[in-house]
């Protein structure tokens, strides 16, 4: 019979002059003559040991797994502002081969994909690190708010029947024989939820078949969605959003500092976001930075930007909700605006010059929600299990998804959303 007694760590470190044992990788090695600079990277950042004794070091090198036994001392210039003096070193696994890149250097200066393909070590570095560490944080605050408002987690599938958001972006797969495809969204589930627990959210992988190669499109990502019943309008959702957000600052403010200072973020101002209709921002954008709208229905990428950089010059908000997007360019369950439907109850919201969420409420009508389907020449047996909650009765609702990836980059100002993603897929990369 055999007791486990072995006590949870919570902290790595401890008091000053008392003596600890960490465990960790070796990040860097400095010999100074007398003594060797030996960092480590823990789980919880980068310490430094002073080495005396070089026999002591046990052949340790870049890489190796180590543990290490000394006393903590306050030492300012140190990370972290304490350093392990005296430290003894045990080797507990030593690397195969030298590391191809000099994790312990600042900038490292590669080419995208080439990091992309390096990626089980570049993730190893403090700076990598800070990024998801910071999207751990956000999907955290979303799951926390979420939670205090009284909404349900749920999981749903991933293989689904028929796509929720129709078009050609979608991923064909063989299911035992029968036609399938990758979830587009959680939308119909999500909905179906609604009628289950009114209020209701999920934080998991979507997928897009688009053959994009820009620096905001990933063919996998993943989505923070919620949707919740018995709204006024979809105001309410916009409002749940910025509670979120909200939180999510504040939270990120108070436990992930030193990540925020290492990547230099500056966290947005989030207590009063704009909402402006999509036909008036567009016009009021092209009018002042003089250009043409190509697009009366959809918002450019170009577009984005400017009405980014409109509404923090004239507003100070690195935030806009834009409302009432076009029908013609919404999903076939968004709510048309009863006083003009060539638009939609639904939004975007803009981060920095980037969608970051899409929104809006939902068509609860069972026979509306026919009658728009058969106008886009949809079939609606084909959804005969979508419209089951429709016909057995739905309250009004609406829900929205949010980009982690692209609020992630957006947030920690990140030049491709690959880099907001630990195992990014794209049209040419299925590993690592």
């Amino acid at each position: 019979m055999v007791f486990l007694t072995k006590q949870i760590e919570t902290a790595v470190g401890g008091r000053n002059n008392q003596a600890v044992t960490l465990h960790g990788a070796v990040h860097a090695l400095r010999d100074m003559g007398g003594i060797t600079f030996l960092t480590l990277r823990t789980r919880k950042g980068l310490v430094q040991c002073v080495c005396t004794d070089k026999a002591d070091l046990d052949d340790a090198l870049e890489g190796c797994t180590v543990t290490a036994s000394g006393m903590w001392r306050i030492e300012p210039r140190a990370p972290g502002g304490k350093e392990l003096t005296d430290a003894k070193i045990t080797v507990l696994s030593r690397p195969a081969a030298p590391m191809p890149v000099p994790l312990a250097k600042r900038k490292l200066d590669l080419h995208l994909d080439t990091e992309l393909g390096l990626r089980p070590l570049v993730l190893r570095i403090p700076r990598q690190q800070a990024v998801f560490r910071i999207q751990a944080g956000i999907c955290r605050a979303f799951r926390e708010f979420l939670q205090s408002q009284e909404f349900t987690e749920i999981h749903t599938p991933k293989i689904v029947h028929a796509g929720a958001e129709g078009g050609a972006n979608i991923f064909r797969l063989d299911y035992f024989g029968k036609k399938a495809f990758l979830a587009q969204s959680p939308q119909f589930y999500k909905q179906t939820m609604v009628g289950v627990f009114e209020r209701v959210y999920e934080v998991a992988p979507v997928f897009r078949a688009e053959k994009h190669a820009t620096q905001r499109h990933l063919n996998e990502y993943t989505s923070l969605d919620f949707e919740m019943g018995y709204i006024d309008s979809f105001m309410d959702l916009m409002e749940m959003e910025q509670g979120f957000l909200r939180y999510a600052m504040e939270l990120l403010k108070k436990e992930y500092a030193a990540e925020l200072a290492l990547l230099g973020v500056e966290l947005p101002e989030v207590e009063r976001i704009p909402a402006v209709r999509f036909d008036e921002i567009k016009h009021l954008a092209a009018e002042k930075y003089g250009y043409q709208i190509r697009d009366p229905y959809d918002l450019e990428p170009e577009e984005e930007h400017a009405i980014g950089r409109y509404v923090k010059e004239e507003w100070g908000s690195d935030f806009v909700f834009v409302t009432h997007y076009p029908s013609k360019k919404r999903p076939f369950y968004a709510m048309d605006d009863p006083a003009d439907p060539k638009f939609t109850l639904s939004f975007d919201l803009l981060f920095r010059g980037l969608e970051v969420t899409t929104g809006g409420q939902r068509i609860h009508d069972y026979t509306e929600q026919v009658d728009k389907m058969e106008e886009r020449g949809m079939d609606p047996a084909e959804f005969a299990s979508y419209l089951m909650i429709h016909k057995y009765g739905m309250p009004p609702h609406g829900g929205l998804g949010i980009g982690l990836e692209r609020l992630t980059m957006q947030l920690c100002g990140l030049d491709n959303i690959r880099r907001a993603c630990l195992f990014p897929r794209d049209r040419t990369r299925l590993e690592p």
